[in-house]
């Protein structure tokens, strides 16, 4: 399979289709519309909305009938993203090789476009059209993972946590100068510090990306055991993937990633900082073992199963 191919094709059918529910926001005030559409229409991978359909094919759906459920979840990533580069967050200045929503629009406009798409999406989401074998039952689900997914006890919370580590190694090794050691990073520290990133990377990143996968899921009715295989599947995915990325913000080439890379201005804790890019990329390896793995005991079309085995191979090796 060419997953470059497969990915940019589900990808486009998403891109035709977001712009057309904003456009269904009767009443909608102009410029906020427009700064909604300015960060949808960015572009991008599209990973999550991919790999929601990929994973209601597993189970005998097929990804074209539930797009309104793609498009919802892109809609929560691309308000993520917005507020993320917010000066009182990351202070990013590009965003998939433009100015960030903030740099043009400015910050309160901003703020405004990414509490729309979050609250809007839950509308596309619940009132949209779907096949007869989407029961009330599995949309409600669906809404369900992707509130908790996102919110406090997900995403949200990861953000939070990641503001508050700015800094960490530089706290933790502050006033270590008379002893010889500064800038040295401790095994006590090395040991808080993995245990902060994994809170960071399951929350920030892996939350959201797992419940790609468990929407999809639960969209076709996946019974029990294989939603909980398909689920795990989407933890490890999520968590290779969040490694991935911050590899890629200390040796990607920014050009093609369309981004600054903000990571080391910020003093962010990520792995590469803390481990090293040799240990965090075998980190990352191991977490794609695992998730293919999980993958595997997920009873449901090989075909299906072999899309998503791609796209988490493609998750470690992508260069932007």
């Amino acid at each position: 399979m060419d997953v470059e191919r497969y990915i940019a094709g589900r990808a486009a059918a998403v891109n035709r289709a977001l712009p057309e529910f904003v456009s269904r926001f009767k009443g909608s005030q102009p410029l906020l519309s427009e700064a909604m559409l300015y960060s949808l229409s960015a572009g991008g991978k599209r990973l999550r909305p991919v790999l929601l359909g990929a994973a209601y094919e597993v189970f005998g759906g097929k990804a074209s009938d539930i797009l309104p459920a793609a498009c919802a979840i892109e809609m929560v990533h691309t308000y993520s993203l917005v507020h993320d580069d917010l000066p009182a967050m990351d202070d990013d200045p590009l965003r998939r090789g433009r100015p960030t929503n903030h740099r043009v629009y400015g910050d309160a406009m901003a703020i405004l476009a990414g509490d729309a798409l979050l609250t809007d999406a839950f509308g596309v989401l619940l009132s949209s059209k779907y096949p007869s074998r989407v029961t009330p039952g599995a949309l409600l689900a669906a809404a369900e993972i992707l509130a908790r997914r996102a919110g406090a006890r997900g995403m949200v919370s990861g953000q939070a946590a990641d503001l508050q580590a700015e800094g960490f190694l530089q706290k933790r090794n502050a006033g270590r100068g008379k002893t010889g050691r500064a800038g040295r990073t401790t095994a006590r520290s090395v040991r808080a510090g993995l245990q902060l990133l994994h809170y960071i990377h399951l929350h920030k990143t892996a939350d959201l990306i797992t419940a790609a996968v468990e929407m999809g899921a639960a969209l076709a009715a996946a019974p029990r055991r294989d939603f909980n295989s398909i689920s795990a599947f989407g933890l490890e995915l999520g968590l290779c993937f969040q490694i991935a990325d911050d590899i890629l913000d200390v040796e990607g080439d920014k050009e093609k990633m369309g981004k600054a890379g903000s990571d080391a201005r910020n003093r962010k804790l990520t792995y590469a900082a803390l481990l090293g890019v040799k240990e965090a990329r075998s980190r990352a390896e191991g977490l794609l073992r695992r998730a293919l793995k999980r993958l595997a005991g997920v009873r449901g079309r090989p075909a299906a199963k072999d899309a998503l085995a791609g796209i988490a191979t493609f998750v470690y090796r992508r260069e932007k």
